[in-house]
Parts: structure tokens; sequence; C-alpha cells
């Protein structure tokens, strides 16, 4: 929840932050360039996943996990410190870069750590159950960065807004990183590492990148829908239709509102009927859906069209994690899902908000996004197809 509530804080404010970074008055090539840097973060994961995958493998899962928050906290408050290009110069955005990049480093080995943590500790029998909680950790930090920026957008003036209250939120950061620095502090692994290979990704790299290719296989339309529906939705809304900055907060805090009680209820579910089919309708109502739900927010149905991506996408928030735990060798799970999943999230996720607005721009098209959301949910169903069911696997 922590390091996603930082994460996540930077989509929120695209528009303000490219204003006070990229200065000009062309309002596109402030968007292009901000969401540049916010792929470049998405960029730099792999490498933080292969460092902090290696730690959680011959280390252990605690340590890596407190590594990863503690480069969060400091890449996240200096974001929020970080002085505009009108006072800097070109410094600005290079630091805003560099930052970035380290938030970058730090997420890398977030996911598919924390995950496999909390599946290898799960009660017999709830392993879909324990991921799912891992998925609405994420969500729930989503959500408090949405109700964060809602907040600052509803009581301060636009000017006030752009001019520092943007920063607010990266400011609060400091508070809840810490917290939760000290919450892993206090972790115990179990089971320690295996220490069986004494290279995790030296073994991955020789025997098993078909396995990290279907890992980003999976990722694929959770990576890009996420991105896509419920991070580059703000600036999409208020280029599309005209929303305030305080209406399109108010739509990703009511969406991640339900994305929580609706991913742990197909996580439940998840270890009574299996992980494969639920996997396999919601790529399927991504595939057909995503063009009709961003035409309904197009049209002015907002919270019908999220509704059908909450859906959607909270089956894989809940069930995918214990899927790909179960299908990776306990003595090479973090590097391997780390690598697996940051090639899903940063080269496809982590691209989706800088793709849409290119080819909205280059096309005249509106709905970009959509096709790339429905591209994404078509590789995922591919790749389930050739996955196996894990529903009684304990190992």
């Amino acid at each position: 929840m922590l390091e996603w509530y930082d994460f996540s804080i930077y989509g929120f404010f695209a528009v303000q932050i490219g204003a006070t970074f990229f200065g000009g008055d062309d309002r596109l090539t402030q968007v292009l360039a901000v969401f540049s840097v916010f792929a470049v973060g998405y960029l730099a994961r792999p490498l933080g996943g292969i460092a902090i995958g290696y730690v959680g493998d011959r280390v252990g899962r605690s340590a890596a996990l407190t590594v990863s928050i503690g480069g969060m906290i400091v890449a996240t408050l200096g974001m929020g410190l970080v002085p505009g290009q009108a006072s800097i110069g070109v410094a600005a955005p290079i630091l805003l870069t560099l930052l970035r990049i380290l938030q970058g480093l730090a997420v890398g080995g977030e996911s598919a750590i924390a995950n496999v943590f909390m599946v290898e500790n799960a009660p017999p029998g709830r392993r879909a159950l324990a991921s799912a909680i891992n998925g609405a950790g994420y969500a729930v930090g989503i959500q408090l960065a949405s109700l964060t920026a809602l907040a600052c957008a509803s009581l301060l003036t636009p000017a006030e807004l752009q001019e520092w209250g943007w920063r607010i939120p990266f400011w609060l950061s400091l508070i809840v990183a810490t917290a939760g620095f000290w919450l892993r502090r206090t972790l115990k692994d179990l089971p320690q590492p295996t220490g069986e290979h004494p290279s995790p990704l030296a073994e991955v790299l020789r025997h098993h990148l078909p396995l990290v290719l279907r890992i980003a296989g999976l990722t694929a339309f959770a990576a890009v829908g996420f991105q896509a529906a419920f991070i580059y939705i703000a600036e999409w809304l208020q280029a599309v239709a005209n929303a305030s900055p305080a209406d399109t907060f108010a739509v990703t805090s009511v969406s991640m509102l339900l994305v929580t009680p609706v991913s742990l209820l197909f996580g439940w579910w998840a270890d009574s009927i299996g992980r494969r089919g639920l996997l396999m309708a919601s790529a399927a109502l991504g595939l057909i859906g995503a063009i009709p739900f961003f035409m309904l927010m197009q049209a002015g149905s907002v919270y019908l069209g999220q509704a059908g991506f909450v859906l959607a996408l909270s089956i894989q928030f809940g069930v995918q994690g214990a899927l790909m735990v179960e299908t990776t060798p306990a003595a090479i799970r973090c590097t391997a899902l780390a690598i697996g999943n940051n090639i899903g999230w940063s080269i496809l996720g982590g691209l989706t908000p800088l793709a849409a607005v290119w080819l909205s721009a280059r096309t005249g098209d509106a709905l970009a996004p959509a096709w790339l959301v429905a591209s994404a949910a078509a590789v995922t169903l591919a790749t389930l197809l050739v996955t196996p069911e894990t529903l009684k696997r304990e190992k």
C-alpha cells in the first residue's frame, strides 16, 4: 500500500508536474514529456527487480522488501522538494528524471517479492486469498494517492494546486513510508532462502526464459489496463471529456475503493474453483469490453465504463499472483517473477500512457487507449491457454 501510494501519485499530477518541470505553452508537449519520465521509472524497474530479486532469493524476502521501501522514501520525498524549471532551469527535469529512475529501481522487486512472501506464508488452501490481500494493498495505496489528490484539488484553487499544492502528497509520503519501513524491519522470513543456486539470475537466464516470458504475458492485461483505465484516465478525462481535476480524482478514488473488495472476493473464490478459468474470463472481458468501456466514459457514463474495468482488472489483481508463484520454482521465485513482472509492467505498462498520448495525437482517435488495453488482454488470454492450473499445488 505504502509503496504504490508513492509510485502512483506521480501519474495523478501529470498535468501539474508537466507545467512545473517542462516549460512552454504547448500542453501536448508537456504531457508527452511528463509521461516520458513516467515511463523511464518503469523502464528502470527490471534492473531493480534483478538486484532486489537476488537479495530476496539469497538473503531473504524481508531484507529485499526493506531495501525497496528505503529507496522509495528517498525518491518520492525528493520529487516533492525539487524546484521547478523556472527556478533552476534544465537541472529541474534532469533531477526529476533521476529521482523517477531511483523510484523505479526501488519498486522493481516490490510487486513480485511481496507476492512471493505472502503466498509462501499463507495457510494451506488460502494462497490465492493471500495473494489477493497483497494485490489489494496496491489498490489501497493507489486509492490513498487518489484521495489525497482529490483533497488537494478540492481544497485548493487551480493556481495554488499548480504552484505548490501538487507537492503536498509527495511530502506526506515521508510519514507513511517511514511507517512502512519500520514494519518491514520487523518481518521474519518463513522459510529462509534455500541457496540452491549461487546465482539465481544466471539460472533464470540459462534455463527459465520461457517461464519469464510467460509471466510477462500473464501480466500484460493487468499492467496496460491498470495504467490506461486507472492512471492515464485522469489525463484522458480532462482532455477528452473536459473534466476538472477534482472530478477525475473522484472517479479514480471510487474505482480503487471498489477494486479492493472485488479482488479479495475473487481471490477467495479462486481457492475453491481454481485460478486459470477466472483469469481467462477476465482477459476475455478486457478484450471485448475495452472499447465499449472507453466509449461509455467518452459519452459521459464515466462510472459505468469504470465499473467494467474494475470487474475485469480486479480478477487479475486477486488471482494472478498465486498462479505465477505456484508455477515458478521456489529457489528462483524472486528473481524470475521480478524479471517477468517487470517486463510486463515496465515495457508494456510503463509505456502505456506515453503510447496513448502519442497515438491519440497521431490518429485523432480518442479511443486509442482502449485499443492498447484490448491488445494486452489478447496477449494475456493467449498466455493463459498454455499455462496449467495450479489449484492443488502447495510448494
